[in-house]
């Protein structure tokens, strides 16, 4: 079982990587096909030295496919996921259409890895944002439980797609050359500034992308109780999320407490001293899977807040990566049961 392989969005910014990891990471097949649009369709991809044709994303493409990996806007997920359920396949989810829904697990492998065996069909993989936010949270969290998160995002331009980053590099070319430049991404320049704003209008003046992190990370650790206060902004950086932290615990954590939790976490790489500049930035974070920890300090405003800063690389934990470990985490528990 889960030995027929499919891959949709095949040949997106996130499609590619999961590609890339799926031969990175030796993952267990014995068929695989590669789908995408209509427009895409009928393009070669090469994967483990074989050119593969990618197929039209249809209903027939799922036929004697046992598990999917998909990243893909959420009105094509919503199409195409019930095709491939119908015909017996599980689907891994990377998109923001099935990640509230009933009965569809939203699942960060380091953190809620149960949570994998109560699919029916779908399982949902966060947004960027919240991924390598509650994969910082777990360690703190199991320790001393987090009742309230304060969180500030800085969140690079491929967060917005392959648009996002031509309207970085273009849009900061024309402006240090003075010229004009369209965006195609961003209702305001990129270049040299910053949009606190990421989607739009949900929620008491909160936006869509702000309001994901405080219902993904409920959902996550199954606990409504825990309040989560975002602000996600964009900021002219190429790759890789930065966010600023403040959690609230029922207990108080010491900052040498705080540090031997994140080191021994799982997905979690602690860049911590601040004497000699060694904290954790995009540009050091870029291509690879950890969630990175640094500036981990006691909050001096409360008794029980820890205040630390975290970075990771949103196209790969954030998107492909976290799709994949799914996939794995649910041929693990298959082989377990059996």
């Amino acid at each position: 079982m889960y030995q027929n392989l499919a891959v949709v969005g095949a040949t997106g910014a996130v499609g590619k990587i999961v590609r890339q990891l799926l031969v990175e990471r030796a993952f267990p097949y014995t068929s695989i096909k590669f789908l995408a649009s209509k427009r895409s369709a009928g393009t070669e991809l090469e994967f483990e030295g074989r050119a593969f044709k990618v197929e039209e994303l249809r209903p027939e493409a799922f036929d004697n496919v046992d598990l999917v990996i998909a990243s893909t806007p959420d009105d094509v997920s919503r199409e195409f996921a019930p095709w491939a359920v119908e015909r017996g396949a599980v689907v891994v989810d990377e998109s923001g259409a099935w990640r509230m829904e009933e009965g569809v697990p939203l699942i960060v492998p380091e953190v809620n890895p149960d949570a994998v065996r109560h699919h029916q069909g779908i399982i949902a993989s966060p947004n960027c944002s919240t991924t390598q936010m509650v994969v910082a949270m777990k360690p703190l969290h199991d320790a001393a439980r987090i009742r309230r998160v304060i969180v500030s995002t800085y969140q690079a331009t491929s967060g917005a797609g392959v648009a996002g980053q031509r309207d970085l590099e273009a849009g900061t070319r024309a402006a240090l050359e003075q010229k004009d430049y369209s965006y195609e991404s961003f209702s305001h320049p990129i270049a040299f500034n910053v949009i606190p704003q990421i989607g739009g209008v949900r929620f008491e003046g909160y936006t869509s992308e702000e309001m994901k992190m405080v219902w993904e990370t409920q959902k996550i650790f199954d606990d409504d109780s825990i309040q989560v206060c975002p602000t996600c902004v964009r900021v002219p950086v190429s790759n890789c999320h930065s966010e600023s932290i403040l959690v609230e615990t029922d207990r108080e954590l010491s900052q040498d407490e705080a540090h031997a939790l994140f080191r021994e976490a799982s997905g979690i790489q602690l860049v911590d001293d601040l004497r000699s500049g060694q904290y954790p930035m995009p540009l050091g974070s870029s291509g690879t899977d950890y969630v990175f920890v640094g500036r981990v300090r006691k909050d001096i405003s409360s008794s029980h807040g820890l205040s630390f800063w975290c970075v990771s690389d949103n196209l790969r934990k954030g998107a492909a990566t976290n799709a994949v470990q799914i996939a794995e985490l649910l041929i693990a528990s298959i082989n377990v049961v059996t």
